[in-house]
């Protein structure tokens, strides 16, 4: 009996290699996904921390106008009083000896003083009886100390929805060694008399949001602090760096303001003769006849 031997078809061995190529490219294919999908990722990662970071700062640029917007109220509300009209109420209230300004120019001892008061408007916060005055020493002027903010009460904020608050210290700037001699006289006016002289004062406006943080330390409210770096005790912190380690956003304006009296004159000798006509207020006015 012959033996007949045959060789492998050729076509199997093609229809082997198609095979193990077919594998080979699933498994590039599934690779190049996994890279896209990767990617995609990435790309949505960074588009999320992106828009965070975008939210935080429209935010933050939020809050920072409405602090300086509260603080410049504050600040507008004290200027608009101080040059209103001497017979009105508010006039009064702030230059009588018991007002914001009046402390300081009815009395020379108040000099060093520093008033300090919770603004509202829509309650009165410009007379000492709603003040806090803290002396030289660091204690109370006269046993006064209404004034300071209380983030737990509504009365403390600036609106009814109990938002930002907003706390104001009014204070002498301190002299000048370098000033021009008898800068602070008002001209016109006698030497002797203390009404006469210029004021100038120191006006810090703090607003701050007590809802973003607590604002308190070891020592309790923070609003309870000073805001004048020079009159901080040793080993104790200041209003704005209070505010700064509990976090809470603030805004302290900063502002000097000069007051004075207010003299009026008109000029009423021109020189030489001429045409036109004299102010009426420098025309004595002729004798009734008879």
């Amino acid at each position: 009996m012959t033996n007949h031997r045959y060789k492998s078809c050729p076509t199997d061995k093609i229809g082997s290699t198609s095979l193990i190529y077919g594998r080979s490219e699933q498994g590039a294919t599934l690779i190049v996904v996994l890279l896209f999908l990767i990617l995609i990722m990435l790309a949505g990662a960074i588009a999320v921390k992106q828009s965070n970071t975008d939210l935080k700062v429209a935010t933050s640029d939020q809050i920072n106008t409405v602090l300086l917007q509260s603080s410049d109220s504050a600040n507008q509300k004290l200027e608009t009083m101080i040059n209103g009209d001497p017979d009105s109420e508010q006039y009064q209230d702030v230059t009588s000896s018991a007002g914001v300004f009046g402390h300081f120019l009815l009395d020379e001892n108040n000099t060093d003083n520093e008033f300090i008061y919770c603004f509202n408007p829509r309650t009165k916060k410009y007379l000492t009886a709603n003040a806090t005055v803290r002396a030289p020493d660091g204690g109370y002027w006269g046993s006064i100390n209404n004034g300071i903010c209380d983030y737990t009460s509504a009365d403390g904020y600036t609106s009814a929805r109990q938002t930002i608050m907003t706390q104001m210290s009014v204070t002498t700037t301190p002299p000048d060694p370098n000033a021009e001699r008898f800068g602070h006289m008002v001209i016109g006016k006698e030497v002797e008399d203390r009404t006469s002289e210029r004021f100038k004062f120191d006006i810090r406006a703090t607003s701050a949001l007590p809802a973003y943080s607590e604002p308190k330390d070891d020592d309790g409210s923070c609003f309870a602090k000073t805001s004048i770096e020079a009159n901080v005790a040793t080993n104790k912190k200041s209003l704005n760096d209070c505010l700064l380690e509990a976090k809470t956003p603030s805004k302290m304006l900063y502002e000097q303001a000069d007051v004075e009296n207010v003299s009026a004159s008109t000029v009423c000798i021109p020189f030489g003769k001429g045409s036109g006509s004299l102010n009426s207020k420098c025309v004595l006015a002729s004798p009734s006849s008879p």
